[in-house]
């Protein structure tokens, strides 16, 4: 992935990037100026983007977190999932 000129740092900065525009895009998606309506970003590909960076990131991370176990408790007893 290095060779491609994607690092760690460069990855984390992207994904950073994406998580800031789906802030301003939450905030105001779209607004009205007489008869015309003007559209800042399509919020479906700012989420696609957060997944290819945090993919990127979670791939180039050498020290990832632990998985974490999901279990259920029902009637007293404990299944794992």
């Amino acid at each position: 992935m290095a060779a491609l000129g994607i690092t760690l740092a460069v990855a984390v900065a992207r994904l950073e990037q994406y998580l800031a525009a789906e802030a301003k895009v939450l905030g105001s998606q779209s607004y009205e100026m007489g008869d015309r309506k003007l559209t800042r970003a399509d919020l479906k590909e700012i989420r696609e983007g957060l997944v290819y960076w945090q993919r990127h990131v979670d791939r180039l991370n050498p020290n990832p977190p632990p998985a974490r176990a999901v279990g259920r408790v029902r009637g007293g007893s404990y299944r794992m999932r």
